[in-house]
Order: C-alpha cells, then structure tokens, then sequence
C-alpha cells in the first residue's frame, strides 16, 4: 500500500464517525465498568486503606486513558504498519502494567492484575489470525487466574458478590472488545469495497468515452488517408477524380467533426440532478463527507453551461482537497440558475494553470452573460456560478 492509499483508507475511516463512537463507547463503557468493581473490590477488603484504594482509583483511570490511546490509534492504523509505532504503544503498555501490579497487590486478585495486562494487548494491531489467537488465550489465562482467586481470595458477603461480578466481566472484556473492533473492521473493509466500486465505475466509464472517440476518430482518419493518398496519385494523371477525391475527404473530415459533436453533446445532455449525484459519489469514493440540494426543477437548468462546471468544480476539490466535507446546492433565482459548492480545504483556491480551475470556469460563465462569485474563507472555500435560464 503507497502512502496515497494510505492516505485514502484514513481518510474513509474518519468518514463513519458516528459508527466508530458506537464501537469504541462499548468498549469504553466496559472498561470503566471493571475500573469501578476494582474499586469496590478494593473497598470490600479490610487491609485495604484510603491509599489502596485511590491507587485502584486514579490508576484505574490512567489505565483507562492508555487504552483510550491505543483505540484512537486503531481507528487510524495502517493495515501496513504492523501492531503500532514503539513509541506510540509503549507509554499506554508501560501504564497497563504499572497499574497491573498495582491493582493486584491493592485488590490481593490476580485476575486484576491480567485484566490490566491483557486488555491493552488485544487493542494492539495485530496481524491477521494473531488477535483471535490471542484474545483465546487471554481468555483462557483469565479464567484460570478466576479459579486461583477463588481458592485464595478471601471477602465478606459483600466483596464476594462483587468479585463475582468482577470476574465475569473482566472475562469478557477481551472478548467483547475484539468483536467490537472485528465489526468495525467489517465497516470498513465494506466502504473501502464501495469506493473501488465507485473508481472502477468512473474507470469504466473513461475506458468506453475513450473507446466510442477512438472508433469515431479512428474510422474517419483512416478514410481521410486514404482518400488523400488516392487524389495525390490521381493527381498527375486526372486532375478531376484527383479533386473530386479531396472533396471527398473533406466532407469526410465534416462528418468527423459533426461525430464529434454529437458524442460530446451526449455528455453535456447528462440531467444536472445526475451530474451533481455523480459528483456527490466521486466525492463521498475520496473519503469527503458530502452533501447535495437540487431544485426540483432543476431539468429547465441550463445544461450544457452548468454541467462542464460541475465537473471542473469537483475535480478542483479532489485535486486540491484534503477536507472532510462538501456541500453543493443548484437552486432557481428568479431567471437565473445557482451553483454553489463549498468545502472545508482552503487548499482547493490553487489555480491548476491548465485552464481547468477557476479562470476556465468563469470564461465559460461569461459566454453565456453569468458570474462566478469566490469567496475564499479561513476554514471554508465557496464557488458560486450564476447563469441566466434562458441560456440553452
């Protein structure tokens, strides 16, 4: 994977916001859930003082943070990379077992001290078919750190029955958190699908654009040669079927040209409802979080102007991008037409120099009598194009 698609896959991840914040609020309930049967585990034994107990405490808190830390950094690995930068995963591991020894000689339980331990390993980014490995045997190891507790903790009613809670969930935690993360991954594997999906869409439609110019151009090209090279030997010897054979080619060279009219107006012919869910797509396949308003009457809209710019306005993003979001709007004002995209990546102001960017945008607006309006922002960068409806 080259740092572009790298790039490209954070990028998509930070798109599903609202599905990571559910898979990492499960499992940042459930840490803080064994951080708070710790401290009554704490509190249920005799020997244990107020110092004891705010180790388990405030520790408990700092362990959470570290592997707060480490989910953060999952949500924005590289498949690449391996389990994680050392300097990244060593400061919240050298936490997990600060607090591991801690908890245990505080708690007097060893399944505190491998709860501790183990719950960070498992967040790590692993190999494929080393997390379930594993996350097996971390829970294996927890059950058998349950049953020597059991034969050696000893608590009052109420510590049992809150060691017994403890237990359970300290258990299932590992587990827990590694379906968690297999779903997210699941999430992402699927949208990363869908953009490819997106890429090989647009990837086909160039593939037959470039097929449909090159059999058109192709055919009459050749005839054309042909037809040149016929009245240059004819030449010399008959003058008249000489000519008659440029005539020939020059019709033919009409015909190539009146072809390609007819294809490229095919493209411009493209409804502008379409066109901006074209662009929403492009853009939602490159990882921006977009949005689209359309008039309902936006078919009366001037296609063959507003469609070009749609297209220039879009690439521009994805060109010079690098936002998270876009939005773009086609609303009727009066006998006019408006265009507006904007997005969050000041960046996209750079002129392409070829033409294609603003400057190409604003001659074809002033071809048929409208306006491009630029409003270049702190955080937010806004393309307004305006354009009579009579316009055709």
């Amino acid at each position: 994977m080259d740092a572009g698609t790298a790039t490209s896959a954070r990028r998509l991840a930070r798109g599903i916001t609202a599905t990571w914040w559910y898979t990492a609020s499960a499992v940042i309930g459930f840490e803080l859930l064994v951080v708070f049967l710790l401290t009554l585990a704490a509190l249920s034994r005799p020997s244990t003082g107020l110092g004891g107990v705010l180790i388990v405490t405030l520790g408990g808190i700092a362990w959470w943070g570290a592997t707060l830390a480490l989910l953060f950094q999952y949500r924005h690995r590289d498949d690449t990379a391996g389990i994680g930068m050392r300097q990244r995963i060593l400061v919240p591991l050298a936490i997990a077992a600060i607090y591991a020894v801690g908890a245990g000689l505080t708690t007097g339980m060893w399944i505190a001290a491998g709860v501790a331990v183990l719950q960070p390993l498992v967040l790590l980014n692993w190999p494929r078919g080393v997390r379930l490995r594993l996350v097996v045997a971390a829970t294996v190891a927890l059950i058998g750190l349950w049953i020597v507790d059991q034969r050696t903790t000893t608590l009052d009613a109420v510590g049992q029955s809150t060691w017994w809670t403890l237990a359970v969930f300290a258990i299932l935690l590992p587990a827990m958190s590694v379906t968690s993360l297999w779903w997210w991954d699941v999430l992402i594997t699927l949208d990363r699908a869908r953009a490819a999906e997106s890429r090989l869409g647009a990837t086909q439609e160039r593939l037959r654009v470039a097929t449909d110019v090159h059999d058109l151009q192709g055919h009459h090209l050749q005839v054309i040669a042909l037809q040149l090279e016929l009245a240059e030997r004819l030449m010399a010897k008959d003058s008249d079927a000489a000519l008659e054979q440029i005539r020939l080619a020059r019709t033919s060279v009409d015909e190539a040209r009146q072809g390609t009219r007819d294809l490229a107006l095919q493209f411009r012919s493209v409804p502008l409802r379409d066109e901006i869910a074209n662009a929403v797509d492009l853009l939602r396949a490159a990882g921006t979080s977009a949005e689209s308003s359309v008039d309902a009457a936006a078919d009366a809209a001037p296609a063959s102007v507003l469609g070009p710019v749609i297209r220039e306005t879009t690439t521009n993003v994805l060109r010079h991008g690098g936002g998270s979001w876009a939005r773009l709007s086609l609303t009727r004002i009066g006998d006019a037409w408006r265009y507006e995209i904007s997005n969050d990546a000041a960046a996209s102001t750079v002129e392409s120099g070829d033409g294609s960017g603003l400057d190409g945008i604003a001659r074809r607006a002033a071809e048929v009598g409208g306006t491009v309006d630029v409003d270049r922002g702190r955080s937010e960068f806004t393309v307004v194009v305006t354009v009579p409806e009579a316009t055709r």
